[in-house]
């Protein structure tokens, strides 16, 4: 019996259970090891976000025989000039349209409620429970909207607590971008031969898949809000810059981002012209499209291969677990996972097939 595919399951499936009621029980002794880990957890994913982004110049750089350092540093000064440039002529460009928008936010609101009221008092066929839900959205309209700067404003001062770990993200980038090439060989020489080109190949397989995303999407939300704020210069959108950052933003999360980058440009367009939110609509429907087409086919292929009911599921789960930084993690965690799953099954199924040759 102990030979039977489903007793060995069952047998694996207690063990497990075993293994994670003994660690709950043990959590103690791994609560420094979290504290280490959640201290260097922003500046390792952002020198790491960057170290994907700096390494095709770093080897452009190597290409035509420059000193890795001072290419390093020349990526550096790119960096700092890109960094003047976007505090020079794009954030205070950006910030004033923020700040007209939450000003005109309880005037917004305000239109809202009269166009509602307006609607009602000219249809008859309205359900009394289809009104009463109306009236009861429309009465806290007005606070939710006015909460909003509120809630951004708690966003900014929790994001002020990361500023002391950003400032080490330099540090870790150089680091990585000097010495990134030799993580790899340095466990390679701890390991047996056949260990070692295991770990070789997980490896280029992991570092394939963050290098397609990462760049991917980054692509993907830098097009896509370069689109946008063109289709909304055209159409004479108010709060352009801001609207197209947003959504340069949200682009970041796969699947969902899209969806929630159009909204608030719908709702200025609304309230500026209704036309205008039919424009925003067929603005945003063409930019997909493009990116759909052109721009992830080309940048990130078919690295990922992630069904998209599936990237709903993550997104879903891991929104409601981890917030923000759960819809942002997600999907990449996921894709490592996978390839590092993937690689173990076809060492197994290449394990089996030679032991047990037909």
């Amino acid at each position: 019996m102990i030979h039977k595919r489903w007793f060995q399951v069952i047998v694996t499936a207690i063990l497990l259970s075993l293994l994670v009621l003994l660690l709950n029980q043990i959590h103690f002794f791994f609560e420094p090891i979290l504290t280490y880990i959640a201290a260097i957890a922003v500046p390792l994913i952002g020198g790491g976000i960057l170290f994907y982004i700096s390494r095709p110049m770093l080897q452009l750089l190597e290409k035509y025989r420059v000193p890795r350092i001072l290419g390093i540093l020349i990526i550096f000064l790119f960096y700092i000039f890109i960094g003047f440039l976007i505090t020079r002529f794009i954030a205070p460009i950006a910030q004033e349209q923020f700040t007209k928008l939450v000003d005109n936010i309880p005037d917004m609101a305000d239109m809202l409620s009269e166009t509602v009221t307006y609607w009602q008092q000219n249809q008859d066929i309205i359900p009394s429970e289809f009104n009463s839900t109306i009236d009861n959205v429309v009465n806290n309209l007005e606070t939710y909207l006015q909460g909003a700067p509120t809630v951004i404003i708690n966003v900014v001062s929790q994001l002020i607590g990361f500023v002391f770990a950003l400032v080490l993200i330099p540090f870790f980038l150089f680091f990585m971008l000097k010495d990134g090439d030799k993580l790899v060989p340095f466990i390679k020489q701890f390991l047996s031969d056949r260990a070692a080109k295991s770990f070789e190949k997980l490896a280029r397989s992991v570092d394939y898949t963050l290098n397609a995303f990462i760049l991917g999407q980054m692509t993907v939300s830098i097009v896509v809000g370069l689109l946008l704020l063109i289709g909304y210069m055209i159409i004479h959108l108010k709060y352009a810059l801001t609207l197209a950052l947003f959504a340069m933003v949200m682009n970041v999360i796969p699947f969902v981002g899209p969806f929630l980058a159009v909204i608030p440009a719908l709702l200025v367009g609304l309230f500026q012209d209704p036309i205008l939110a039919v424009w925003v609509a067929v603005i945003t429907i063409i930019a997909q499209q493009l990116e759909g087409n052109f721009v992830s086919p080309n940048v990130m292929g078919k690295a990922l291969s992630i069904h998209p009911l599936t990237i709903i599921t993550l997104i879903l789960a891991a929104g409601s677990l981890a917030g923000f930084l759960g819809l942002l993690f997600a999907i990449p965690t996921y894709a490592v996972l996978k390839a590092i799953i993937s690689h173990f099954y076809e060492e197994w199924l290449e394990r089996r097939e030679t032991t047990n040759p037909e």
